[in-house]
């Protein structure tokens, strides 16, 4: 079997490795910070459901996935090391169609952008120029293991945040929006900085200077956290500030619990990491969302 796909190499991409080469499973985090910033922004989303919807889709499925193809295209071959199955270095999408893909999907990106307003096509210029900013040579920022996840936690949480609020009111948002945008995506730092672990061998051989590759799996750890969890205090302090204390206690309740699920996973930071991401990045998100209400009430005020 294996001398056959050898002697008859694939000119085609399989489906479903098209489908893994844009990983739906990274979409979430981009979409639930549109919708954050939909709430935040103070407009109704009913009467706005062409944009509430176009906009998720351009956020999760062709940015996001845009840039999760740009990256499998310019990571391949630390990927055939750390992940041979991928579907690139797999050759189950051969040749350059990976490359193909990327392109196609930063202009899919930018004719729906232009779609949503000023504003909107201003987010996607920015978010597709970040995706591959962070990907390919010779800027690469995912070489830096401060620049490369900064830039990832700004686009994933703040630029869709901003996009959202930004759509509906077809205006810069309030500043109280902005500045919790900005809080939250500058924490995103610390969770980018874990999901880097799982690639720690291969990223170490291709010269890929990630805080784990740097400063070791423990003082990375270590570091997200501090990252993760400084900006959430800014966000209390914020919320409580503008009086919204209830708001502010339960973000308050949800970075303790964040705390809590820190000290597991700092016993054993490679292993934990993934643990960490379905229970402390839980709850980071669900402060999110409790901190777009507060700021619905705000931005109505304004």
């Amino acid at each position: 079997m294996s001398v056959s796909t050898n002697l008859h190499p694939r000119q085609y991409p399989e489906p479903a490795a098209m489908l893994r080469l844009i990983k739906p499973v990274t979409w979430f985090p981009p979409m639930w910070a549109y919708v954050c910033g939909l709430i935040a922004s103070g407009q109704p989303m009913l009467s706005n459901w062409p944009m509430v919807i176009l906009g998720i889709l351009l956020a999760g499925p062709i940015v996001c996935g845009m840039s999760q193809a740009a990256n499998d295209w310019c990571d391949r071959h630390v990927d055939a090391i750390n992940e041979p199955d991928r579907p690139i270095p797999s050759g189950r999408i051969p040749g350059r169609w990976g490359l193909w893909i990327a392109l196609a999907m930063s202009v899919l990106s930018l004719a729906v952008g232009s779609l949503l307003g000023t504003w909107g096509f201003i987010a996607t210029v920015v978010g597709v120029l970040a995706a591959w900013a962070y990907s390919a040579e010779p800027v690469r920022l995912k070489k830096s293991g401060w620049w490369g996840p900064g830039l990832v936690g700004l686009s994933y949480e703040t630029l869709p945040w901003f996009t959202g609020a930004a759509v509906l009111s077809q205006t810069l948002p309030a500043t109280p929006v902005i500045l919790i945008a900005l809080l939250y995506g500058i924490g995103a730092h610390g969770i980018m900085t874990l999901n880097d672990f799982k690639a720690l061998e291969g990223d170490r051989q291709m010269g890929v200077n990630s805080l784990p590759v740097t400063l070791g799996p423990e003082k990375a750890a270590k570091v997200a956290c501090i990252v993760m969890i400084i900006p959430q205090i800014f966000v209390i302090i914020a919320l409580a500030k503008w009086h919204h204390p209830a708001h502010a206690s339960a973000v308050m309740a949800l970075t303790l619990g964040q705390l809590w699920a820190m000290s597991v996973m700092l016993r054993d930071p490679k292993a934990k990491a993934p643990w960490y991401n379905g229970t402390g990045v839980l709850m980071y998100v669900s402060g999110m969302m409790v901190s777009a209400f507060a700021l619905r009430t705000i931005e109505v005020l304004q």
